[in-house]
């Protein structure tokens, strides 16, 4: 009954933010309710439990209010910046190095700080509305990735990391670097000189580039809009918490069971779902490190592939106005591409 109660609540998890507007919209709440039901429903619900959800999203809390501070006050010294190299370097060239940069970087200033900085920065390129979605796809996958090295990157590595704390893992800052910087660095570089590849012409006159939707132009974030964001991602990371000990009876009696290769791809479904919420349902720190290390792999690289996949392709494709299907024009084949190549290289390096 209890694995029957589970499996409802997984499916309502992975189901209705994609069906319904009104679910997505208010993602945090719905999953912190389906957080909260899954703890009962497991049995796992404590003042420990509790202590544990109130605990663990603080850092990276900390660091979204703080990154989003410190974007507020520099967002036109960051235009300013961006435009000045834009009159010093080639265009080829800066691209690539401002997609591995936030790739790089997000990590340490969070993904959301630097999805609205690659938003600011393409807003600038003016190049062809092709180009920039090109770009703009590539550097989703740049910093989905780059994002999972540290706890306080995105609510997947704090997760993760939360989880893992304890035997047999004890996870701790480092612990995702250790696992994933040797697969997810190339990976980031790698997005980043895709740029060079696929860098196309500027846009002629009168042909519009993508731009910030016309509301949010040159609009500054107030105060309130980045404690509401800070307490969004303290919230969501709360929700994860609790789905994932509730969680447990279920990933216990199945999903442990699985091998590496099929954990893989059975994450290719984090293209069309957060790949953060399928991480509360899978990871378990009964798994091998290389069960562990080839789930992140799928659910990073797959998230890039649909807009709602990863938190970096939601920020950008609503700021910037790109379509679903013209996201996954370019990105299903981009990313398909790399879950195969990866999959490769796992099977080739499976430890």
């Amino acid at each position: 009954m209890i694995i029957f109660g589970l499996a409802v609540i997984l499916v309502l998890v992975l189901v209705l933010p994609f069906s319904f507007h009104a679910v997505e919209k208010n993602l945090e709440l719905f999953l912190f309710t389906m957080g909260l039901a899954a703890a009962v429903i497991g049995g796992v619900m404590s003042l420990d439990l509790l202590g544990d959800a109130l605990v663990h999203p603080l850092p990276i809390t900390a660091a979204v209010l703080v990154m989003g501070l410190v974007f507020k006050w520099t967002r036109g010294l960051i235009a300013r910046a961006v435009t000045w190299l834009l009159g010093h370097i080639p265009m080829h060239l800066f691209v690539f190095l401002a997609i591995l940069a936030l790739g790089l970087l997000s990590s340490v200033i969070t993904v959301i700080i630097a999805s609205l900085i690659l938003v600011e920065v393409v807003a600038l390129l003016k190049l062809d509305r092709k180009a920039e979605v090109r770009i703009v796809i590539l550097a989703c996958f740049a910093l989905g990735m780059g994002a999972a090295l540290t706890p306080i990157g995105e609510p997947l590595s704090t997760l993760a990391v939360a989880k893992l704390a304890g035997e047999p893992h004890h996870a701790g800052f480092w612990f995702l670097m250790k696992l994933l910087g040797p697969w997810v660095i190339p990976g980031t570089v790698a997005f980043a000189a895709l740029s060079l590849v696929f860098h196309e012409r500027a846009a002629r006159p009168g042909e519009s580039g993508l731009d910030e939707a016309p509301e949010e132009t040159r609009q500054d974030e107030s105060y309130r809009d980045v404690f509401i964001r800070a307490f969004k991602v303290f919230l969501f990371v709360m929700a994860l918490v609790f789905l994932g000990e509730g969680f447990k009876p279920l990933v216990d009696a199945y999903v442990l069971k699985l091998p590496a290769p099929a954990l893989f791809w059975l994450n290719s479904v984090s293209a069309v779902l957060d790949n953060a919420t399928l991480t509360a349902a899978e990871v378990s720190p009964q798994m091998s490190a290389g069960q562990i290390r080839d789930i992140l792999l799928g659910l990073l690289i797959a998230g890039g592939m649909l807009i709602p996949g990863n938190i970096p392709n939601i920020i950008a494709a609503s700021k910037l106005k790109i379509g679903s299907k013209e996201w996954a024009v370019f990105a299903l084949p981009v990313g398909s591409a790399a879950m195969v190549l990866y999959f490769a290289l796992l099977l080739v390096f499976p430890h």
